[in-house]
């Protein structure tokens, strides 16, 4: 993962050791201006990928819910891949820098991958104050509930919904 904005480098590399999923991301960008451009832009790549990876979603659990501690930090995160994007987030407000990392990017994170992987994505901050370990465990909680929501399941055929499609 190199987005040329080191402390996302290592969320994003949270993000796809615990999902599962091998990420190779290589983003080129104007980080000498800020990181906002990359960050937006590797979020929506990652959220389109991800609904592409999916496919017509045959089989798979489609629901992944997670809870992850991490030291003082509780985060609880939920994923539906229904094919409609909407976020909630609720996170205290942090507004300071991890390294040279602008902490306001985060909600807008989410939201980008959201609206290109067209998924339901809640995110509780149920604890914390460290703003690294609170957006550490932020990732970490999104990538388990995604690697159960991707999952196959034996008991489930064709698309998991009565619908007939997501």
């Amino acid at each position: 993962v190199s987005t040329g904005v080191p402390f996302f480098d290592h969320m994003m590399s949270q993000l796809g050791k615990h999902s599962g999923f091998d990420l190779t991301i290589k983003t080129t960008g104007d980080v000498d201006v800020d990181s906002h451009h990359s960050v937006e832009d590797t979020s929506l790549a990652f959220g389109q990928a991800l609904r592409e990876a999916l496919g017509d979603k045959v089989g798979i659990r489609r629901f992944g819910d997670s809870m992850v501690p991490l030291d003082e930090v509780l985060v609880q995160a939920a994923v539906d891949l229904s094919g409609r994007p909407y976020l909630v987030h609720r996170q205290p407000e942090i507004v300071e820098l991890i390294g040279d990392f602008d902490t306001t990017l985060g909600k807008h994170i989410w939201e980008s991958i959201v609206a290109e992987a067209r998924i339901a994505l809640h995110i509780r901050v149920l604890e914390g104050r460290n703003a690294h370990h609170v957006f550490e465990a932020q990732f970490k909680a999104v990538a388990r509930a995604l690697r159960d929501a991707v999952s196959k399941d034996g008991r489930v055929a064709g698309i998991p919904s009565t619908k007939g499609s997501l």
